[in-house]
């Protein structure tokens, strides 16, 4: 797992545990805990920005409509991972819609004031923020550039080596990712089609570069995903 990669993911799991209301006395009772059913919207675009989020089940997908309607999906988000943080920067309304992906998606909201309060307190937490909102919006900027100049099997083994650096499980020789994607979900963060992920991925399992189910994905050798 690469550094860069390696921090952004623990100090985003981190965070979770620091920051969740129910776990910080004295402001626990004004930040009640909020269920979603699947397809239900956190937020949307123009909403005013007055939250940062955690997810305490389930998994919220962030997103933004193009100009012709069609859906760009930015992130998958999943347990114990925080969302709407550009709040932090000054973000005035929502530039991203969140939605629910899962039957019952349970999240923390905390007030954008209450967020600053403790960052105030706290320079090792808002140095922490500070940081995931970088790797973030750099993240952004890889994928973005990736949409426009890379072919389609790129973007979806860039993807897989992304996830294993964030996410992965060394096991021996090999790299575990447990997976709570589906191909759908791939082709949407990779802007390709459901059919041209499952093609890829099944050629590089035929390979025995991977292999993978309904719950993980297990790279054989990172060497040769490429």
């Amino acid at each position: 797992m690469s550094e860069p990669t390696q921090l952004w993911y623990f100090e985003n799991v981190d965070l979770f545990n620091i920051l969740c209301p129910h776990k910080i006395k004295g402001i626990e009772d004004d930040h009640p805990m909020t269920k979603f059913k699947k397809d239900e919207f956190v937020y949307f675009p123009e909403e005013a920005s007055h939250y940062i989020y955690m997810i305490a089940e389930g998994r919220v997908k962030i997103g933004s409509y193009l100009e012709d309607g069609k859906e760009s999906v930015k992130a998958i988000l999943s347990k114990g991972e925080i969302f709407g943080e550009l709040a932090l920067t000054g973000e005035d309304k929502r530039l991203d819609f969140a939605q629910a992906m899962d039957s019952e998606t349970i999240v923390c909201p905390m007030t954008l004031g209450d967020m600053k309060t403790l960052m105030a307190n706290n320079k090792p937490l808002s140095f922490k923020m500070m940081k995931l909102i970088g790797l973030r919006l750099r993240k952004t900027e890889r994928r973005l550039e990736s949409l426009v100049f890379k072919d389609a099997r790129t973007r979806i083994v860039e993807f897989l080596r992304d996830e294993a650096n964030e996410k992965g499980k060394k096991i021996g020789f090999e790299m575990m990712i447990p997976s709570h994607l589906t191909h759908k979900d791939i082709a949407a963060l990779t802007g390709t089609s459901r059919q041209t992920v499952t093609t890829i991925l099944n050629e590089l399992r035929e390979k025995n570069i991977i292999n993978f189910d309904r719950r993980k994905i297990l790279i054989r050798d990172m060497e040769l995903l490429a």
